[in-house]
């Protein structure tokens, strides 16, 4: 098996697709040997999916499914199964990297890492450094057009990326990031192009960044590639021109059900004579394949005693008071028609496991898949208040009629929140489509971290269930396997599935890099 360092790992969604490759002989190609994750509840869920794979493909015991019915705790599952824990617990390890006060010795992290790979030389290093920082909207939120290392030390993560490679060289590496990295800069230079030649040249950059002396290293560089473009490289040497946009992979292209633009980069030793392949298009899938038999739910009222007939009581506000006097005649047809299709979800509003013997998917089964767990997880709904309830009922009312998502200048005066700046977000369009129904026949929008503060760019397409996405309907948009448990409290797990690489994206990365590690002699 090819060992992997994994940093930086969240909940492990890009160790994930890369541990499910298998060999030949059925056997996983790849082994995370360490992952870095300094959050807890995200540490947590790696650790679990660590303890997961202890186990040989189809072997993991009931204990496990246990545990996702609510029948047993994480403690009671590691007291029962000692030996895989510790392996598990070995595997992920909790520790910030960075400059930080808090951060874990260069020291202890490079001795955790030689430990980890028992002196193989030929391994891959994967990982995505903390991209908030670089996020366009994170951006235009803090009103920066020029970042701060020094005052934001986020900027600077990728350093200890380069850090490891100058010191460990690996064979290959595979390096993740936001679209906004493009743009973003710094006093001294723009970011993309200071980090292409720090991750050319890591040993270069790691003395002068850390103030090191030579002393042993004795990487030879990376030559990077593009994963969409055949054969354009980037050579700090030889071919220092380079098109940015040939960096972005957009995970729709490639089978997965959203919209989710990022910058991977894939650099190869340059001791190594080895030209990678690329990814290739498939055709968009839209969300109702993956959405398609998780149980149906209801939101929950919030600031007033929830029940099924309020629920249904504040539904029907809609039609009262005159408040689509203004709206379209399809629409107001759309909205009559579907308030009487309004019934009571079996399931109401959903729990941490809803045990079923019809939970389907229209697409890569195999893969989602498991009928060991006799059911669905991390699948509850959010409560919203009455004035919410209205807006997400009339928003994907309009996105049937339509087909697009309404802004809120579409919306019924009425209907609109009581933001400072919803003037400006009619006006100059600011913001505007902050109420958002994905679209049950194309792929999701992005799905980030900030699905964990509100729903409301994330209104679940059939009007009558009314309500923001469920983590687990998140989780399959960003193509989870329904057997990968997420750990902690709602607000925790929405965050981590938010933060990861699509799995099944990093799957389809993975046969491009073990076809590289096959060549290596």
């Amino acid at each position: 098996m090819i060992p992997i360092i994994d940093i930086f790992a969240g909940p492990g969604g890009l160790g994930e697709g890369f541990s499910s490759l298998l060999d030949e002989k059925g056997k996983r190609a790849f082994k995370i040997a360490l992952s870095i994750e300094k959050e807890y509840f995200a540490h947590q869920t790696l650790t679990l999916r660590s303890f997961f794979r202890q186990f040989e493909v189809g072997g993991v015991p009931d204990d496990y499914y246990q545990l996702l019915k609510g029948k047993i705790t994480l403690d009671e599952l590691y007291d029962r199964w000692p030996k895989q824990a510790k392996f598990a617990k070995e595997e992920a390890w909790q520790a910030t990297l960075g400059d930080g006060e808090n951060a874990n010795s260069s020291t202890e992290v490079d001795q955790r890492i030689s430990r980890a790979l028992k002196g193989n030389q030929n391994w891959l290093l994967i990982g995505g450094p903390p991209c908030q920082a670089y996020s366009i909207v994170g951006r235009s939120r803090r009103r920066e057009t020029i970042l701060n290392e020094k005052t934001d030390e986020r900027v600077g993560l990728y350093k200890q990326y380069l850090r490891i490679l100058a010191v460990h060289n690996p064979a290959v590496f595979i390096m993740e990031n936001v679209k906004g990295l493009l743009s973003a800069e710094t006093k001294e230079s723009p970011v993309f192009g200071r980090i292409l030649n720090d991750l050319s040249n890591p040993v270069k950059a790691y003395l002068t960044d850390f103030n090191e002396k030579k002393g042993k290293l004795q990487c030879p560089g990376y030559k990077i590639y593009s994963l969409v473009v055949k054969a354009r490289e980037f050579d700090l040497d030889e071919n220092p021109v380079f098109h940015q946009k040939d960096f972005i992979i957009k995970a729709e292209k490639h089978g997965i059900p959203q919209t989710r633009h990022r910058v991977i980069l894939l650099g190869i030793r340059r001791s190594l004579d080895l030209v990678p392949g690329i990814l290739q298009d498939e055709d968009e899938v839209p969300i109702s394949k993956v959405l398609a038999g998780l149980p149906k739910l209801r939101s929950s009222l919030t600031r007033e005693v929830d029940g099924v007939d309020a629920w249904k009581d504040a539904l029907s506000d809609l039609v009262r008071d005159g408040i689509l006097s203004q709206v379209d005649r399809d629409v107001k047809e759309e909205i009559r028609n579907q308030l009487l299709k309004v019934t009571t979800p079996q399931q109401g509003f959903g729990a941490d496991y809803i045990p079923s013997s019809n939970i389907g998917i229209k697409y890569e089964s195999d893969w989602f898949l498991d009928e060991q767990i006799e059911g669905v997880c991390n699948h509850f709904s959010r409560g919203h208040m009455r004035s919410d309830l209205l807006r997400y009922f009339f928003i994907a009312c309009f996105g049937k009629v339509h087909g697009v998502s309404p802004k809120l200048s579409d919306l019924p005066p009425r209907l609109l929140p009581d933001h400072e700046n919803v003037d400006q977000g009619i006006k100059e369009k600011k913001f505007a489509d902050r109420f958002r129904v994905q679209l049950s026949n194309k792929p999701s929008k992005t799905i980030t971290s900030h699905i964990s503060k509100d729903g409301h760019y994330y209104i679940y397409p059939d009007p009558t269930q009314c309500r923001s996405l469920t983590v687990r309907e998140a989780a399959r948009i960003q193509t989870f396997p329904d057997n990968y448990f997420f750990c902690g409290p709602r607000t925790a797990q929405f965050i981590q599935v938010g933060n990861a690489v699509p799995p099944l994206l990093a799957r389809r990365l993975a046969d491009i890099v073990s076809v590289l590690f096959l060549q290596i002699k």
